[in-house]
């Protein structure tokens, strides 16, 4: 069994005039919403021994990942930088998933929108109308290797903020 936790970034913020869309930082929001989330995961969920963290270039998406990484005590060191998860597809994630060691049961990557909302509707038998900021999905897939991961696994989590709030 193989484990995928896909997160959408945290809220970014807009304020800044004639930043690229990669350089765009979180907001404080973003920040408060980053660390309840990753609590909450750490405090109910993780029950993997060992788990990689892979994260989109973007800063938001990285920030993201750092914040989660220290709540979940992963050293900062351990959060790999993938290019290949910049704005990608569904499809482009799969790719980026197949290719996780195997020494890993357990993986999280740190993506955009659409690519994670049309991921775990094409992956899973679910029916997501949106993943929003700081959201979370968790993938269970019935495969011993990451490059056999395909449609038709389970989805066996999906939080965000506002649910966690309430």
């Amino acid at each position: 069994m193989k484990t995928l936790y896909l997160i959408r970034h945290a809220k970014s913020s807009w304020a800044i005039d004639g930043i690229e869309d990669r350089d765009r930082p979180l907001k404080g929001r973003g920040i408060r919403d980053a660390h309840l989330v990753s609590q909450y995961l750490r405090d109910e969920t993780i029950s993997a021994d060992y788990f990689s963290i892979y994260s989109s270039p973007a800063t938001r998406a990285l920030h993201t990942a750092l914040i989660f990484a220290k709540n979940l005590g992963v050293p900062a060191s351990k959060v790999a930088i993938d290019d290949d998860l910049y704005h990608s597809s569904a499809h482009e994630i799969l790719e980026v998933v197949k290719k996780t060691s195997d020494i890993c049961d357990a993986a999280m990557y740190f993506v955009h929108n659409p690519g994670i909302t049309d991921f775990v509707n094409e992956m899973t038998n679910a029916s997501v109308r949106n993943v929003p900021t700081t959201g979370v999905i968790c993938v269970r897939f019935d495969c011993e290797h990451w490059s056999e991961v395909s449609p038709g696994a389970e989805l066996i989590q999906f939080e965000y903020p506002k649910r966690i709030k309430e």
